[in-house]
This record gives structure tokens, sequence and C-alpha cells, in this order.
């Protein structure tokens, strides 16, 4: 009698310690963070920002990876873009489109002394505009958005889902780094032809203040 309940301890400590074991996903989402940090690329679990179509493409929802590579000696614009076509593209609402293509709206908390309320445009270089993502096939479909601004290149990507078999069947773990390696590039590359674009060189993003009559809110 004495053996079955020592059997039987011995098989409930068993289960309990393969209860706390990590899934085979989460093993392999934590080898793809950990391999994205030893490579500078400060990955982050986040919020789905509000301007990111997340879970059930619904904006704003759910859990999202943000990867963060910061470049030394750099100063880009503050842009971000949306995934449209397998191209970047102006997230449309932080575009004042009426005006045009790379004009950015930006309230501000500001009021004179009439009581109205003070505004900003400001002229961005949104120098990504329809350029290909061009990453690898593993990693493309689940790419959301960008977010520039200082001396960071900011992405956004449901990386669980790279991890995970139903959605990422030709998933090897062998290629992880060559993957991330391949990211962390085009990030530089795309940092660079914000650089290079004519709207950085010639230093046209500068601010223009508006006044909007607020005395009907």
């Amino acid at each position: 009698m004495g053996i079955w309940i020592a059997i039987l301890i011995v098989l409930f400590v068993l289960g309990s310690m393969m209860a706390l074991k990590p899934n085979g996903i989460d093993q392999r989402l934590d080898k793809l963070r950990m391999t994205a940090r030893r490579l500078q690329l400060n990955p982050k679990l986040v919020t789905c920002p509000e301007w990111i179509p997340g879970r059930d493409d619904e904006y704003g929802r759910g859990m999202m990876g943000q990867y963060c590579l910061v470049l030394e000696n750099v100063q880009l614009p503050h842009t971000r873009y949306r995934v449209i076509d397998g191209q970047w593209r102006p997230d449309s609402r932080f575009v004042d489109e009426s005006v045009d293509a790379v004009t950015l709206n930006i309230p501000s908390a500001i009021r004179n002394p009439s009581g109205n309320h003070k505004s900003t445009i400001r002229k961005v270089n949104f120098g990504l505009d329809k350029t290909p993502l061009d990453l690898p096939v593993s990693i493309e479909p689940f790419v959301k958005g960008l977010w520039t601004k200082a001396n960071s290149v900011i992405i956004y990507w449901e990386d669980v889902s790279y991890v995970r078999p139903i959605t990422n069947p030709s998933y090897r773990a062998k290629m992880i780094e060559e993957d991330l390696l391949a990211l962390k590039l085009k990030l530089e590359e795309w940092a660079e032809q914000l650089k290079k674009s004519p709207a950085h060189s010639n230093n046209t993003i500068h601010d223009i203040s508006i006044t909007a009559d607020n005395s009907t809110h």
C-alpha cells in the first residue's frame, strides 16, 4: 500500500512540474525574443497601438510585438506607417490628406488669450511611402506597422504568429537568427532611406501654427 502511495505522490509532483513547464509556443517565442535582444532589436510585448489593426483586424485590440532598433548619431522624422498591399503607407489618421501627402496634423494643448485652441501643422518627410517591405516570407505576413522617431526605428508585428505552427508551418528554429538579421538590415536600410530623402536633406521639416476657433465646442 505504501508503495502505491509513494508512486501517486511522485506522479503528482511530476504532473505539477510538467504543468509549470512552458509549452512549445512559449519556448519558441522566448527563443525568438532572446535572439532579438542579442541582436539589439529590443523586443517588447505591448498593447496593440490604436492606429494598427490587431486581433481580428480590429484597431488597437490585443497584444503586439514591438521591436526597436536604436541608431547612433541619427535624427529621424516622427512618422507612422501601416502595411497596405505589401508597401509602407503613411497612417491616414496621422496625415491631413486635405492639404497634401506630407502634412502631419498634431493638435496642441496651448490656448491663446482669446480662448481659441491652437493647433500645429507640420511638414514631415514620408520618404518611405510606397516602399515595399521586402522582408523574409516567414516575417512579412505578420508585420503591421512602423514608427520612426528621434534615433529609433520601431516595427510592430505579430511575433507569436511567427512561432505558431498553424500560422507559420515553415517555422525552423535554426532560421530565427537569419530572419531577424534580415529584419535588422531592413530597419537600417529604411532609416538610411529617410536620411537620404530630399525632405530630410533639405531640412524642410518645419512647424506652421494655426489658430482654430474653439468657441463652438
